[in-house]
């Protein structure tokens, strides 16, 4: 006789954090009726996230201005954002519902989902298939490429769907913003998107924001992401809702979690045995490393940056040697590599330099910092004829680049050859090598295999430095940071140009001539 299979286990109804503002009365219970008539069943869980999203203060205005929903992936966070979005447009009359997006497909899928749903709600209206009608009113579907979103015909009102950029949104007035996979969200995208909604910032219920996502990838991005969770276990914000459904403890420290625990699949995802199932989990466990399944499906958050100023540490830095880098004695090698940066606003430019020294250790040392850029090409010239470099960085893609042409002009060029490059020439990195420079350089500070002079403006960058998001990786922020990082920038790429070069450069001259 047939038996049934035991009923696998089902998700957690409530995350481990949940912090969200008081509030006199909601209207979630209209925004699932409206996803039920439009044939998305909402979970519990994903009830209970709406109705807190849309809890009303006594004076009328939303309790959450920022409300945070942090779970890991196919959980089913897009139904809860697609009720709040139904609601914005059908029931609250909100002008603007902006979605925003790391990744144009992430967006695309967003819309698309929306669409199936405005459909169900209504009928096509004759053979127009971007033309719905919900209760007597229009809803025109735009399918455009990059421009994706509806408007309804009577009031006006808009969804766009974008991903993002510095700046996408800047220039709406948004009622609503939603920002999906903010692990990805930077400080230059929320100040083009944020102040998009001071325009409604006086009216009843007033603007709202609303952050989905999986934890950052590393401990030096997702910087507004480590904020927003910082604001609230703190209780800093007396406006932010925040619910995180993943397991305590860092991603650099995995070793007192057991991956492999069932109550801790269920802890974390509150869509296992609905729509994640065992099995899937158990096949994420074997084919993912031990930190992509910690993030992705226990949603562990990385270990939050050391300090505040970023990735260096700074203590080690300006300590003396041998317990830090400080060497006032400290003095170039024979062989050295140089590096150009010009501060975005082009009001100051440095060069640095990095030799290894006689004991094996590295030197990093400013070598000028002045005003303006005029002085930089003349200068390069004379230190090029002195030291007769094994390769002059030049970062193209930052403010540094536009003095290339006339680089070119004394001379210090691009090898023709980039396999044959010879001395003084310049090494242009590409982007994940800038971020590979950054990375090393923090590695030899930590590890003691760095020394410098002491001096006050490369001392000045390196405490005002702060990471931003490269990639999976990071590298110095210019625009965020506390003072005038360019002096950091020179020896970060000095040491990458000397290191890339030194051992195609040695290689070509041959050994010296001892007769």
């Amino acid at each position: 006789m047939p038996t049934s299979p035991p009923e696998s286990p089902k998700g957690a109804l409530r995350p481990r954090l949940e912090l969200i503002p008081p509030y006199v009365y909601s209207i979630g219970a209209e925004a699932i009726e409206l996803c039920r008539r439009a044939g998305q069943e909402l979970d519990f869980w994903q009830q209970q996230a709406l109705t807190h999203i849309l809890g009303v203060r006594p004076d009328g205005k939303w309790a959450c201005f920022e409300y945070a929903e942090l779970v890991g992936r196919q959980n089913g966070k897009g139904g809860i954002l697609e009720g709040r979005i139904l609601a914005g447009f059908f029931l609250l009359g909100e002008a603007l519902i902006i979605f925003s997006a790391h990744e144009y497909k992430t967006a695309l899928r967003a819309f698309r989902r929306l669409k199936r749903l405005i459909r169900n709600l209504g009928e096509q209206v004759g053979d127009n298939e971007n033309l719905v009608d919900v209760d007597g009113i229009l809803i025109k579907i735009s399918n455009t490429n990059g421009e994706e979103g509806f408007e309804r015909l009577d009031t006006g009102q808009e969804i766009k769907f974008i991903a993002r950029s510095k700046a996408s949104g800047r220039g709406f007035t948004g009622d609503l913003n939603i920002i999906d996979e903010t692990f990805a969200y930077t400080d230059e995208q929320h100040e083009a998107l944020l102040p998009t909604m001071s325009a409604r910032s006086m009216e009843v219920p007033g603007p709202q924001i609303i952050y989905t996502s999986s934890p950052p990838l590393s401990s030096y991005s997702g910087e507004i992401l480590f904020r927003v969770r910082k604001r609230a276990l703190e209780g800093r914000s007396g406006r932010l809702g925040y619910r995180d459904w993943g397991a305590e403890g860092d991603l650099d420290n995995l070793e007192g979690i057991d991956l492999s625990d069932r109550e801790l699949w269920t802890a974390t995802n509150p869509a296992y045995g609905i729509r994640i199932s065992e099995d899937f989990v158990e096949d994420e466990l074997e084919s993912m490393s031990p930190r992509g399944f910690a993030r992705e499906r226990l949603g562990i958050w990385p270990a939050p940056p050391a300090t505040e100023g970023g990735p260096l540490d700074y203590q080690r830095w300006s300590t003396p040697a041998p317990a830090g880098c400080v060497d006032v004695t400290s003095q170039a090698g024979e062989d050295v590599a140089f590096a150009i940066d010009v501060t975005p606003k082009r009001d100051w430019a440095s060069i640095g330099l990095y030799s290894p020294r006689a004991d094996g250790l590295g030197h990093v040392e400013l070598i000028d910092r002045r005003p303006g850029t005029d002085w930089v090409v003349q200068r390069l010239v004379e230190l090029v004829a002195r030291w007769n470099p094994v390769a002059i960085a030049l970062d193209v893609k930052g403010p540094a680049g536009s003095l290339l042409l006339d680089l070119k002009k004394v001379g210090i060029t691009v090898p023709e050859d980039p396999s044959e490059p010879k001395r003084g020439q310049l090494a242009i990195p590409t982007s994940s090598e800038v971020a590979a420079a950054c990375g090393h350089l923090v590695d030899a500070v930590t590890q003691g295999t760095l020394r410098h002079i002491d001096q006050s403006q490369l001392n000045t960058a390196v405490a005002g430095a702060k990471p931003r998001p490269l990639g999976d990786a990071y590298a110095w922020a210019r625009k965020t940071a506390d003072s005038d990082i360019s002096p950091l920038v020179t020896v970060t790429l000095a040491r990458w140009a000397f290191l890339a070069r030194i051992d195609v450069i040695t290689a070509d001259e041959g050994p010296p001539n001892i007769w």
